[in-house]
């Protein structure tokens, strides 16, 4: 039965669609270009704006090129180049980069020096991260066997609206005790609520085996180090940032998962507006401060309370 959960993970949570970065101020940037490029299907130019950017260090056209590859958009599918795209920019620090990172190399069969990146991924509440860790915990793959975490992550990752979570949340019912799944309900939601005061230290995974002495421990980065404390509460002056609005709810609380990292202290609001429901994320004490943390993050638009 355990067969089933692998092939669960590798055929639904890492055939996911492109998260382009946009972090490039400038139009004559190469690698906003080449986003342009990639968005009006014009795959081939944005992979040579990128590769001359990743070439020369830069985190985003490399994470671009990683997508590039397990995409096959402008390039032929080679997921042994994607994984080597994503090091790059995950060695960078890059937040996206080092979740595809630890992807690949769980979608490459590196389970154990998946781990660690995966983590980093499930730190920020990205569900892709949290779906993969999940089934590894589940299965005792390349990790110890951690049931009651296992689910805690599955019941996070489902409530984003990944639906290949979802399902997986359906079978481990089928084989988890009620007790194990009260206790990972709990935990699930002690991480949200950590999450969402921007204290999330993620909890080491214990390797099920030693990890060859030629795989290079991750990097330490100031965006991977865990927390040890919360953070001081944010001040409410009475402003919040708008990140959409949709008829789905399921897809702003897919949204928060996705982007929500880059709101440390921050919380995400599900308001009501007729059939749309609205994203806004705070407390933030003043419009120059809420326009300050959309920072790359778009569309983004400061609102008062």
């Amino acid at each position: 039965m355990k067969s089933l959960w692998i092939a669960v993970a590798t055929g639904a949570a890492l055939l996911m669609a492109p998260a382009w970065a946009q972090h490039a101020p400038a139009k004559e940037d190469p690698v906003k270009v080449g986003v342009e490029a990639y968005e009006r299907g014009d795959y081939k130019t944005a992979v040579d704006l990128w590769r001359s950017a990743a070439i020369k260090g830069n985190a985003d056209a490399q994470f671009n090129l990683g997508q590039a590859y397990k995409m096959g958009r402008g390039v032929p599918t080679d997921l042994k180049q994607a994984e080597e795209w994503y090091r790059k920019a995950a060695a960078q620090g890059h937040e996206e980069g080092e979740a595809n990172y630890g992807l690949a190399l769980f979608e490459n069969g590196k389970r154990a020096e998946a781990a660690p990146w995966l983590e980093r991924g499930v730190a920020r509440g990205n569900p892709r991260t949290q779906y993969v860790l999940g089934i590894m915990l589940f299965n005792a793959d390349g990790v110890a066997k951690d049931w009651v975490r296992a689910y805690a992550l599955m019941v996070r990752a489902s409530s984003t609206g990944l639906e290949a979570a979802t399902k997986a949340l359906a079978q481990m019912d089928q084989y988890i005790s009620v007790k194990d799944r009260q206790d990972g309900l709990a935990l699930a939601r002690k991480y949200e609520a950590d999450y969402n005061r921007g204290a999330v230290p993620a909890a080491p995974v214990a390797v099920a085996s030693a990890k060859p002495k030629s795989t290079p421990a991750p990097p330490h980065t100031k965006a991977a180090a865990p927390a040890t404390t919360a953070p001081a509460p944010a001040r409410d002056g009475g402003w919040r940032v708008q990140l959409g609005a949709f008829g789905d709810p399921a897809n702003a609380r897919k949204l928060w998962g996705q982007v929500g990292g880059r709101f440390p202290g921050r919380q995400p609001y599900y308001v009501k507006s007729g059939s749309l429901t609205r994203l806004l994320v705070g407390p933030f004490g003043s419009k120059a401060e809420a326009a300050k943390a959309c920072g790359g993050v778009n569309p983004c638009v400061p609102v008062a309370k």
